[in-house]
């Protein structure tokens, strides 16, 4: 299967970039995702090796930040158990968990690509965290969008 493309948001006041590359192994579990299409991807679709760019959200600055990888299998979001977590549902058991996360591990730490600049760029009109109405927290991103930011905007190799 080829490998794919997603884009991740993330509020730095949870985990950002550099709480990434500062974790053990460089690699955190992507948890607290709390919408049924957004855990689709993550449990259906998404593969060890898939391609990440870690967005900041809810922030002065969001944006595109860097890149990372899925390493790991969807699997039960221990959030969901933890009365004390603000991500707890207590219609989630363990025997019939509703929420998964994946890890994902750093690749790199970019400048920041905002809003602006990622609008500006033609061949990212159909990028779906540009779409107006789009607020899901994880979303497909094209081979071609991917390519696009790291080689015209980074001015690096994808």
């Amino acid at each position: 299967m080829a490998r794919r493309y997603w884009l991740m948001k993330s509020e730095p006041s949870e985990v950002s970039i550099d709480d990434l590359a500062h974790a053990p192994a460089q690699t955190v579990p992507w948890f607290g995702v709390r919408n049924y299409q957004a855990r689709n991807f993550m449990r259906d679709e998404m593969r060890i090796g898939d391609g990440v760019l870690f967005y900041h959200s809810s922030c002065p600055q969001p944006g595109i930040a860097g890149t990372a990888e899925v390493v790991s299998a969807a699997y039960p979001d221990a959030t969901q158990f933890d009365p004390k977590s603000p991500y707890f549902d207590p219609k989630s058991t363990p025997q019939a968990p509703r929420w998964v996360n994946v890890d994902v591990k750093l690749r790199t730490r970019e400048r920041l690509i905002g809003l602006d600049e990622l609008r500006a760029e033609p061949k990212l009109a159909q990028m779906r965290v540009l779409q107006r109405g789009n607020r899901l927290s994880i979303t497909p991103v094209t081979s071609a969008q991917w390519h696009t930011i790291c080689e015209r905007l980074w001015g690096r190799s994808a």
